[in-house]
Parts: C-alpha cells; structure tokens; sequence
C-alpha cells in the first residue's frame, strides 16, 4: 500500500530516508537522445550528501558501453556509482552455450554483446538458442516476427532475452523491445530466459556493485528504486522490498497526463498490480 503523502516535489523530499538509489536509466536519466538534466542533478545532488547510487537498466549492451554512451549524451559520471544492465547478465547465461551455435537477433549496436564469449552465430535451424537483443530496426513491430516466431518454435529454440521492456521512450516516440518478442513467443509455449529487471540476476548484481560502492550491507528497506516502468520497475522493486518512486512522465505519460497534473488514485492504480511500496512520483526526476 502507498504510504499517506506521496512525494511529488523531487527527491530531495525523500533523500534523508535512503542510503541508496537503484536508478532506472533509459526514460529517467535520458530519453535515448538527450539527458534528462534536472535527474542527472538530482542524482548528483543525492550522492553529494553521501547517497549512493546503482543505474540499474534493462539496455541490451554491457556496462562499459553503458557508461561510454552516458558520456556521449553528457550525463556526468558523478551522477552514479556504477552499473549494472542486461547485457551484463545476458553474457551469464549465454556463457552457459559455450562452443555452440546461437541465432543473434537484434540491431548491429548491440552485437558487441557477445565479443569474447565461445559461440559462433548462425541460422535457426543450426543453433542451440536464439537470443534476442531487440528488433532489427526501430520501425519495425513484433507482427513483423510472426513467421520467425513459429520458425523458433518449430526448431524448439529457447530464447534469452536481454531487454525484458516491451517498449522503450526514444526522443518523441515509443519503440518496442525484445521484450515484446519474448512475451509473444512465451505464449506461443516457446521457452524464454530472462536477463533484466524485473528478475533476479540483475538486482543480486546490483546488490553486489553496491556492497563494492559501500563496502557495508546496506538493508534493502534503505534503498529507493526509481524507474518508469509499471511492469519492470515497479514490480522488481516490490519483489526485492524496495519502496519506489515511479517517474511518470515517460512509458506512461499519455494514461495519466503525467505533465498536465496527474491525478493520484490513477497514478496509485497503475502501480497497484505490482504491490510495490510507492512512495513518490514525479513526471521527470529533479531534485
């Protein structure tokens, strides 16, 4: 349940109660274009009062190509303490195909994913997995995989998807995910493997890089998740007894007018399946 007075001001109203942020980067830190300004200060300002802070993301790439892309875009490297992303736990569980055979699908941006790892790419009905970074293309939809869907299941191929999000906010516009593909072929009664938020392996990763920033166990009831997503991040922080300060103005900005005044039971209502612990919520993370 939600506590009495949710936050809606910034997260200077909410600092004093946490020793740690498990961040949501792609629609609170930046839109994949441009910087969302007043969160990297916010972040910045958070860790300047001894705050620390994991971006935790659902991005397909490693964490090194995370931070390379974060300087890109000019977010400030003293906005965070580390990094932790689904690409980082998608090369886990493909290590486990090891000299075998494995179908890539998902943009050239992403193929850097498998460097170094002993598998070799191939067609279908040659490998031992399909894995699945996101669409080939931005305009593309999940109806554009239907025949390469059945081809998958036809073969009996499990999939490791390393982006759980069905869509993600890139500048004005909403695109899909490998999570859209994944969720589809679960239906069709393929196996799917799930590298990002909300499951296990990246939050039992972000616990680590935050026992390295500390050097201490930090209680989970101090730590504040924030991110954009109902589906992911609300959910991952509620499994993990996180509360959660839910950023509305990105994946789900249209229902709730995020930026015209949304209204609170609405608001409450889009986290409730979830049964996170919602604290706050703001259209865009400021200070």
């Amino acid at each position: 349940m939600p506590k009495a007075h949710l936050v809606t001001t910034g997260l200077s109203a909410l600092a004093p109660d946490y020793d740690a942020v498990f961040c949501d980067i792609w629609g609170v830190v930046h839109n994949g274009v441009a910087p969302h300004q007043g969160a990297v200060t916010a972040l910045t300002r958070y860790r300047e009062q001894g705050g620390r802070v994991v971006l935790v993301t659902n991005a397909s790439r490693p964490a090194p190509q995370i931070v390379e892309m974060l300087d890109g875009l000019g977010v400030a490297r003293e906005a965070y303490d580390g990094i932790v992303s689904s690409g980082d736990v998608t090369r886990d569980l493909v290590r486990a195909y090891a000299g075998r055979i494995i179908h890539l699908v998902g943009p050239r941006i992403d193929h850097p994913l498998l460097e170094g790892l002993n598998i070799a790419r191939g067609a279908p009905d040659e490998a031992a997995v399909v894995v699945v970074t996101g669409l080939d293309r931005s305009d593309e939809t999940p109806e554009d995989y239907t025949d390469r869907l059945e081809t998958w299941l036809d073969h009996r191929l499990p999939l490791i998807c390393a982006n759980p999000d069905i869509t993600v906010e890139v500048g004005d516009r909403i695109e899909y995910c490998a999570g859209a593909l994944a969720e589809i072929y679960a239906d069709m009664g393929g196996k799917v493997e799930m590298a990002g938020k909300p499951y296990a392996p990246i939050y039992e990763a972000a616990f680590r890089q935050l026992e390295e920033a500390t050097s201490a166990d930090i209680d989970h009831k101090h730590i504040l998740a924030i991110g954009d997503a109902a589906r992911t991040d609300a959910l991952g922080a509620a499994t993990f007894g996180l509360d959660f300060l839910f950023i509305t103005g990105s994946l789900h900005a249209g229902e709730l007018n995020a930026f015209e005044g949304a209204e609170e039971d609405k608001v409450v209502a889009a986290i409730a399946p979830s049964r996170a612990n919602l604290v706050g919520y703001m259209p865009r993370l400021v200070w």
